[in-house]
């Protein structure tokens, strides 16, 4: 009987254990859950629309709203300077074009780059310091970054690419932070604003980056000449061939519309 009792005693204990465990599991799960929810109902894919070719465009946030996170998207709207960017998440081929045709024109830029290039490109890497350009942090996996939810994860993707870069070059890299894909949150831009990065979205872009459907250079010229813009901070791909072969004439073209070029940090207050 007594034996009976221990049994059923050490059988109670055994259920609260169990349940104390499966009850901080499915606590665990509901907040994963949660914050998945979250970050999904807090998403934003950065975009713009465009009144009028030649005048800035209306944006998924304004310049004042992001200027809180100490983020970016355009300059002075009222003056002719263009801010050049380039996104590459791996080497095509065209880099060392574009290159040639920046340093021609004189005109910095800033380089967004991926691990993998990073990896595979060193060179390239070390030549854009050497050009004085700006090399600046565009995530190591490049992943949709409006899905991460903690820091810590954030803060991998942005030091991993540090840490690679400061191999390369011997130096620290420039905190400036740009979502793979415009893809975002406020709590993304708050992380970022946290470890010390200004966050930079784009007034200008068009769609470059499709190896096997390259826009012919009519249809470049007609996005990168009709909707420039004072202040514009323009986004293009260095993997695109298009991008290449167009580059020296348009940087003559924008010069002749009597447009300058600046370095993002002109915009920073």
């Amino acid at each position: 009987m007594r034996l009976l009792k221990y049994k059923k005693l050490i059988g109670f204990i055994f259920i609260l254990i169990g349940a104390y465990y499966l009850g901080g599991g499915i606590a665990m799960l509901v907040n994963a859950y949660e914050q998945k929810n979250i970050q999904k109902e807090n998403a934003e894919n950065w975009g713009l629309g465009f009144p009028k070719d030649g005048e800035a465009p209306t944006a998924t946030a304004s310049s004042e709203e992001l200027k809180k996170y100490d983020a970016y998207y355009i300059g002075n709207i009222n003056e002719k300077v263009i801010y050049l960017t380039f996104d590459a998440g791996y080497e095509n081929g065209y880099t060392s074009t574009i290159l040639d045709a920046l340093k021609k024109h004189n005109v910095p830029a800033t380089f967004f780059l991926v691990g993998n290039f990073l990896v595979t490109s060193p060179d390239l890497v070390k030549r854009m310091v050497e050009d004085g350009h700006n090399v600046a942090n565009h995530t190591f996996n490049h992943p949709d970054m409006s899905m991460i939810a903690t820091k810590e994860s954030f803060q991998k993707e942005i030091q991993d690419l540090e840490a690679i870069y400061e191999e390369i070059t011997g130096q620290k890299m420039i905190r400036y932070y740009r979502p793979p894909q415009g893809k975002y949150s406020v709590s993304n831009l708050k992380m970022a604003q946290e470890l010390g990065y200004k966050t930079f979205f784009w007034s200008l872009a068009y769609v470059d980056w499709y190896n096997d459907k390259q826009p012919t250079k009519e249809q470049a010229f007609e996005k990168l000449l009709g909707r420039i813009h004072p202040g514009a901070i323009v986004l293009l791909h260095s993997t695109s061939k298009t991008n290449s072969e167009i580059m020296d004439e348009l940087l003559t073209m924008w010069e002749n519309m009597g447009y300058t070029f600046g370095l993002l940090e002109d915009l920073i207050e």
